[in-house]
């Protein structure tokens, strides 16, 4: 047995045994993956409402992480939807663990309903904290938590038909948030995914007629933003303990890696959503030694932003370049795509594991196991079931 110690406060965690600990749970631990329920299936919600964030199940990648969880040595692993039936398949599947893989089922705010959800279950699980997937699926209150602590992001406002009309010229709010500017801008849901329902407004006359739009599609207010003419890269981060190389270290920082220039093609201003047009590998190029100043900037941006949030999950950033070179923060994907990759399809997220020597598998495996470290660390009176497996 790794533990012997009688009673949980009596036992101490190291990290050092943390590959022991897992020997231990690839034969115990039985993990949840959960995708996005579909409201209109027949038991799956009470009442049908409306979901403004553009409803995908994700269900795919969430059997190919169980795939993947299930090729890495774990013998106990499903796949569940999200809807008003998960407390109890959890419940009859005596589950330890939830990794989530959902954007929510429907309503707003849908992506922390499920984080919710399971902490009042006392259920443990790989994703955000409902605090922190609301404000990161929220792209206007990201982004003023940005400003908050000193990270540069775009200028906005929002704006919501209830408060009228838009008329720019008018208003204090755009004075203050453009001053004199007058184009171009972005147009977008302030919850969304897949750069669905986003808008380039070349003048200011534009841009009432680009917000009522969005609110026709989702219901939600819409972000106006200065529109950036630079380059776009994005970046991804994640906790402090990575599996490569067939072993663990826990970093001194959050792991930032796949630090990607997207590639833009001649007539797009902004990215065409994935919906569209799939993530290919000649969509995304990798930042290589010849601008190592950059690379790191966009590195130390992303560690900043998952410490200043006291983020626990995976997150990817993206971020935009003004005509002078200078970095700002657009947003970031609470839930970003974690497709297995395959012939000349893949992730932003995977596009860059082979630097650091790692495989789909690995990035997976750190996942899980960063939480596991993080609750045995910080967290061990929440998890005794857990415990209990390892004595």
């Amino acid at each position: 047995m790794v533990a012997t110690s009688i009673g949980m406060n009596s036992w101490h965690y190291e990290f050092s045994l943390l590959p022991q600990y897992l020997e231990v749970l690839f034969a115990k631990l039985r993990i949840a993956v959960v995708f996005g329920g579909d409201c209109d299936r027949a038991g799956s919600v009470i009442y049908k409402t409306h979901n403004p964030r553009s409803w995908k199940s994700y269900e795919v990648v969430a059997r190919e992480i169980a795939k993947a969880l299930a090729e890495i040595g774990f013998k106990h692993v499903f796949v569940l939807p999200d809807d008003m039936n998960l407390p109890e398949q959890l419940k009859q599947k005596n589950i330890h663990l939830v990794w989530l893989n959902t954007g929510g089922v429907q309503g707003y705010n849908p992506v922390c309903h499920t984080p919710a959800l399971l902490e009042m279950l006392g259920m443990p699980y790989v994703g955000h904290n409902p605090l922190n997937s609301s404000t990161l699926d929220n792209k206007h209150a990201f982004k003023r938590e940005l400003q908050s602590v000193g990270i540069k992001t775009a200028p906005f406002m929002t704006w919501h038909p209830s408060q009228g009309i838009l008329q720019p010229n008018l208003h204090e709010r755009f004075a203050i948030a453009f001053g004199e500017y007058q184009g171009p801008f972005v147009v977008k849901p302030v919850s969304g995914r897949a750069s669905l329902h986003v808008h380039f407004v070349d003048k200011i006359d534009g841009l009432s007629q680009a917000v009522s739009e969005v609110h026709r599609a989702t219901h939600n207010t819409a972000l106006i933003e200065k529109y950036l003419p630079g380059r776009e890269f994005c970046v991804a981060v994640c906790g402090y303990v990575t599996y490569g190389n067939a072993g663990f270290n826990k970093n001194p920082k959050p792991f930032a890696f796949s630090t990607i220039e997207r590639v833009l093609e001649s007539e797009e201003r902004i990215f065409t959503s994935m919906d569209k047009k799939a993530i290919t590998a000649d969509r995304g190029r990798l930042m290589g030694a010849e601008e190592p100043e950059l690379k790191q900037k966009l590195i130390e941006l992303a560690r900043k932003i998952y410490w200043e949030f006291s983020l626990n999950s995976l997150v990817r950033i993206d971020v935009r370049s003004d005509a002078d070179g200078s970095l700002y923060v657009l947003e970031a994907n609470p839930k970003p795509d974690l497709k297995h990759p395959g012939e000349n399809v893949t992730s932003l997220v995977a596009l860059g594991l082979a630097e650091y020597g790692m495989s789909y598998n690995d990035l997976i495996f750190s996942l899980l196991a960063d939480r596991l470290d993080y609750l045995l660390t910080q967290h061990i009176e929440i998890i005794p079931h857990i415990v209990d497996l390892l004595r």
